[in-house]
């Protein structure tokens, strides 16, 4: 219940709307000579474009990327993500309005709409419409409206909305760019599915009409695919999140059904017992029909039994997952949906896993029972041996992919990512120091001088974040027919001293050069080009001449997973935004970081410091494949502990139907190792056949799961070692507990009625 939880809210990403079914996002599909780049990054012209020339259209929005800005009240001052939107996009989306005129909102240039939390944090209890908040410590805004917090299973996150005008006054310039400018999101709201066709293909051909000679195109992808279809490989879906959900759907329902199996086993197993029970039953007149619905019955109420249980553990453990997953997982008392879900759930565990139980006893001969017939035939043994093989080819698979996760991890993890990430320090540029390149530079010099930190520059952005690209660059010999999409970051003086890069030809910016004309680039950005003697070299940039100064060894930027992409460091200070800092080895770390605090705070008063480590950033990346490792983990455990349980089962009752054969056996000189080994034979035979079933299975599955990586460990015999031994050492202990017992009894007590 717990995975289906997660499944369910999953699958509810992005349709709070009242019309997610209409609602489209625009991609952006880029050709380039490496394939097809597919983004949701669009001109801020396309909007106006889709609005006069879209059939079928209700509304169009554009927004920006979220982004953390100051905003104050009196004392009270937060650094969150703001959006900056037109006044469609609240009404679009569908958001719920506290308080103010949803019509109004966002109309006037120095206004702002703030969610529930965010009006709270800052006015506590007053009512905040029509009051005044402070936007960077300079632009007094009023407050338009209020609207209920954000649901966490949306893709569009923020704390308040800015509105679209605010966003060309604080970037002066932005919106002049036209349809080479890609700097917001664009949403789309039809009137109905009627249209979609018409109006994808009629995107298809904006950017050409309006961009000659460039292949570039839109198209609509479906609001409520957004986050769980993300993937794409040449401008065509591939997946995304979804695949993980179908794992864990596919992981609760084979945990629920390796727990029927054990029903199964453990009621055939018990089948001696209730046979004369039936014989009776039959002989005084029962029908077979009513046996078979007296034994469904027993299989539903232990079911019932089984739920209100589960229930209780669905309440204490969800905290624990909600943290391990970092969502909000709860359940809604109030939704029919949930109770008719876990009801239906417990109804069908209940008749799947007494079906065969109540076919098979149901199904004796009073005679034969009553005379004293031996039930439990080779037939009857082997069906349970099967079910055993599969609850144990399941376990190994498991044992497998979490041994492959693991390994994948390590080796991403572990692998060169060009820099030096420890004690290297980000602080956001923010405020006066914006745009500012004396102050930044008095910065510096402060910080250097501290000891606190022993280097300092400045980037566009942060190492790992994704940022701005482009088709603009040009060199000689350069096929004109293909595009190139190359990564562009500004870059301050001692970039690659203060990471701790490499450069492996040439010479980084410094301040006794003037710069403003040369660029860095990376081996791949040389690769690219095809050039030999990089350094020197003259190539355009946005239809300017630079020169190349020095090239850098490649470095992990922006996925780890993913091989480097051609990048070309420009100096220039106005799109700086990011300071980089390497803490000093000498002295105390935690007094630096004072230090640096400090240091930055008076440097931009007001302005609280957003400052954050490298290496944290940088493990964030692996958030997804450490949920996935510990989730297989607590569930793949799960279905060790229930498969031993199934072993148990039958152990119990191989060793009740051989009780008296082993006394016989003993009486005949049989030492109790031989017993053991006797007895856990039959076993490991099931183990191995389980393995030999389940390897092929498990190399397929993390196959296809790390082909979707650029570097990725290879599948060595390792985790199938892992896993047959793991399985044989579980199944050996587990039936050891119940060949013990029976070697040690005395064989007196098996023989002594005859």
């Amino acid at each position: 219940m717990v995975l289906l939880l997660y499944v369910a809210y999953e699958w509810g990403y992005d349709k709070q709307s009242k019309n997610y079914k209409n609602t489209f996002v625009v991609l952006t599909h880029q050709k380039s000579a490496s394939g097809i780049n597919s983004h949701n990054t669009t001109p801020g012209v396309l909007a106006d474009e889709i609005r006069n020339k879209v059939p079928g259209l209700t509304r169009v929005s554009h927004f920006s990327y979220p982004e953390n800005h100051l905003i104050t009240h009196k004392n009270n001052n937060f650094r969150n993500a703001a959006i900056y939107a037109d006044t469609a996009f609240a009404q679009l989306m569908d958001y719920k309005f506290l308080k103010g005129n949803p019509a109004k909102a966002l109309k006037e240039v120095h206004s702002i709409v703030l969610t529930e939390t965010m009006a709270k944090n800052l006015f506590g209890n007053e009512d905040p419409i029509n009051q005044t908040v402070r936007f960077e410590n300079l632009k007094p805004l009023k407050v338009d409206a209020v609207i209920a917090d954000l649901p966490k299973n949306s893709s569009i996150q923020f704390d308040y909305l800015l509105p679209w005008k605010l966003f060309g006054e604080e970037n002066p310039g932005l919106f002049d760019g036209g349809w080479g400018s890609n700097y917001c999101q664009t949403i789309v709201e039809l009137q109905n599915n009627k249209f979609f066709a018409a109006a994808d293909k009629l995107l298809h051909t904006f950017y050409i009409k309006n961009q000659k000679d460039d292949l570039t195109q839109y198209s609509l992808h479906p609001l409520e695919k957004w986050h769980l279809y993300s993937d794409f490989v040449n401008g065509k879906s591939v997946g995304g999140k979804i695949d993980q959900v179908r794992i864990f759907f596919l992981l609760a329902f084979c945990i629920l059904l390796i727990a029927c199996v054990n029903f199964m086993n453990l009621s055939t197993a018990r089948s001696e017992k209730r046979a004369k029970e039936v014989g009776v039953r039959k002989a005084i007149g029962s029908s077979r029909k009513a046996l078979v619905g007296q034994f469904m019955i027993e299989s539903v109420m232990l079911a019932i039994l089984g739920m209100i249980v589960a229930f209780v553990f669905i309440e204490l453990s969800l905290p624990y997952f909600n943290s391990l997953l970092r969502i909000d997982l709860s359940i809604n008392y109030w939704d029919w949906k949930f109770w008719s879900t876990l009801l239906c759930l417990t109804l069908v565990t209940g008749i799947i896993a007494g079906s065969y139980p109540a076919f098979y006893l149901s199904s004796f001969q009073p005679v034969q029972v009553l005379k004293g017939f031996k039930i439990a035939g080779s037939a009857s043994l082997s069906v349970r041996q099967v079910l055993v093989v599969f609850q144990f080819v399941f376990a190994v698979c498991l044992i497998i992919c979490t041994a492959v996760i693991y390994q994948q991890l390590n080796f991403i993890k572990n692998k060169s990512i060009g820099y030096n990430k420890n004690n290297l320090v980000e602080i956001a540029i923010q405020g006066p120091l914006l745009n500012n390149e004396q102050k930044l530079n008095t910065l510096k010099d402060q910080l250097l001088k501290s000891a606190a930190v022993s280097d300092v520059s400045f980037f566009g952005t942060s190492l790992t974040q994704y940022g701005n690209n482009t088709f603009g660059v040009d060199w000689q010999g350069k096929n004109k027919e293909e595009n190139v999409l190359f990564n562009v970051r500004s870059t301050g003086y001692e970039f690659v001293k203060t990471i701790k890069g490499e450069l492996s030809a040439g010479r980084e910016f410094s301040s006794g050069h003037i710069d403003t004309a040369n660029v860095m680039v990376n081996e791949t950005a040389v690769k690219t080009m095809g050039l030999k003697n990089p350094v020197g070299t003259l190539i355009r940039l946005y239809g300017q001449p630079v020169t190349i100064i020095g090239v850098m060894k490649d470095f992990v930027m922006e996925s780890p997973y993913e091989q480097a992409r051609p990048i070309i460091h420009y100096y220039n200070m106005t799109y700086a935004t990011v300071i980089l800092a390497r803490i000093s080895n000498v002295g105390n770390p935690g007094e630096s970081l004072q230090k640096i605090k400090a240091i930055v705070s008076a440097a931009n008063p007001g302005f609280p410091v957003d400052l954050k480590f490298a290496d944290d950033n940088f493990e964030k990346k692996f958030q997804n494949e450490k949920l996935v490792g510990k989730i297989a983990n607590w569930f793949g455990g799960f279905a060790v502990f229930i498969s031993c349980l199934g072993l148990l089962g039958l152990a119990l009752y191989m060793a009740e139907q051989r009780k008296k054969e082993i006394s016989i056996r003993k009486v005949l000189g049989a030492s109790n190792l031989n017993i053991i080994t006797l007895l856990n034979k039959d076993f490991i035979k099931l183990v191995a056949i389980a393995n030999v079933i389940a390897f092929p299975l498990a190399y397929i599955i993390v196959t296809r799961w790390l082909s979707a990586y650029s570097y990725r460990v290879a599948v060595s015999v390792l985790p199938f070692v892992i896993a047959l031994t793991l399985s044989l050492i579980i199944a050996i202990l587990t039936v050891s507990v119940q060949s013990v017992k029976v070697a040690k009894a005395n064989p007196a007590d098996a023989l002594k009625y005859e």
